[in-house]
């Protein structure tokens, strides 16, 4: 062994002056690793969000993230769970619909008119409906699990979190939790995690990505996309960005600003078609633009953003199987994930 770890110093395979690994100023990306890695590890009170492999073939699609309390009223639950998978919306291909460079346009319009008070708030409103899949001969059925999560955050750093097992669509009715893996049916309403934090807590209990306030510039927003949701390649394809949009949201609530320079983003990406006029999962009527090109080993996927078409806010992301599973279960046509956002 001490023969072969001479060998391997005495191996020196990366040039100081030349290649990725020369020497040279850290980047903005690197100096901001190196400050949350030099702040020391913060108290883990506060859930972080949860990322479900989703489908297995290829794709990953990040799930809800920490949320927070508010008061809200919920009917009681009913006789039978709402356990079907939501059906995938229904496109008005007819219905007028807008190019997203125009409404990008729209949008840049928006916030050039926004005020200083109308900048970004951390923390999130969404409401959820993801696939839990299981795999091989004796798995079982795929299941839908609905949920609403929300976050606040105060300026005086106090916070709170609620996590809402219910459906929007069968109110009243009861529906199916995922407990660590384990399917229960439980009541419309019934609270899954609550928890409230005194002031002062957001920085103690917040990541890089929540500290890290959003850029305004479309080109700047991307790169704090990249290094904070990204991979080692960073934000290389359309799905890719998509899912650092779903897990930037679950951070933050973008102003006017911000949201102009998420649609120029989504104007800019590569394979996202206008695809039509819809009504999402909370009678709300967006603009829908769906990208259906390669999304990993499986390609079968197909992915609709939802905008608001006057504003350009992100209203949903809507991710449909494209190809049927028999080891999943699942068949082509199904949704295996769905995510509204709510101000």
């Amino acid at each position: 062994m001490t023969e072969e770890l001479e060998l391997l110093r005495q191996a020196d395979p990366v040039s100081a002056d030349e290649g990725p690994w020369r020497d040279r100023p850290l980047t903005a990306r690197a100096e901001a690793r190196l400050q949350d890695l030099t702040a020391g590890a913060a108290p883990r009170g506060r859930p972080r969000p949860v990322r479900r492999n989703r489908l297995v073939m290829g794709l990953t699609a990040v799930s809800a993230a920490a949320v927070a309390a508010l008061a809200l009223a919920f009917s009681g639950a009913g006789s039978s769970p709402a356990v079907a998978a939501p059906a995938a919306l229904a496109l008005r291909a007819d219905a007028p619909s807008v190019p997203l460079d125009v409404l990008a346009r729209r949008a840049e319009a928006r916030a050039r008119a926004a005020g200083a008070g109308d900048g970004p708030r951390r923390g999130s409103h969404l409401q959820s409906w993801y696939m839990t899949m299981e795999s091989g001969p004796d798995a079982d059925p795929p299941v839908t699990v609905p949920e609403e999560h929300i976050t606040r955050w105060h300026a005086d750093g106090s916070g709170s979190e609620l996590v809402v097992a219910t459906d929007p669509r069968h109110p009243g009715r009861p529906v199916i939790h995922d407990d660590d893996g384990r399917w229960q049916t439980v009541s419309d309403g019934k609270v899954l995690h609550r928890k409230t934090y005194p002031a002062g807590s957001e920085a103690q209990h917040g990541g890089l990505a929540s500290r890290t306030r959003p850029s305004t510039d479309p080109a700047g927003l991307r790169e704090q996309l990249s290094w904070l949701y990204g991979g080692p390649g960073g934000l290389r394809t359309t799905p890719e960005l998509l899912s650092a949009l779903s897990s930037f949201r679950q951070e933050w609530t973008p102003g006017p600003r911000e949201t102009a320079a998420v649609a120029r983003i989504l104007a800019d990406a590569d394979g996202l078609r206008q695809a039509g006029a819809v009504t999402d999962r909370l009678g709300r009527r967006g603009l829908a633009y769906v990208y259906d090109g390669p999304d990993g080993a499986a390609n079968a996927t197909r992915q609709m953003v939802i905008l608001d078409p006057r504003t350009g806010e992100l209203l949903g992301l809507e991710i449909t199987f494209t190809k049927d599973d028999r080891d999943s279960r699942v068949k082509a046509g199904e949704v295996m994930s769905y995510e509204a956002w709510m101000p």
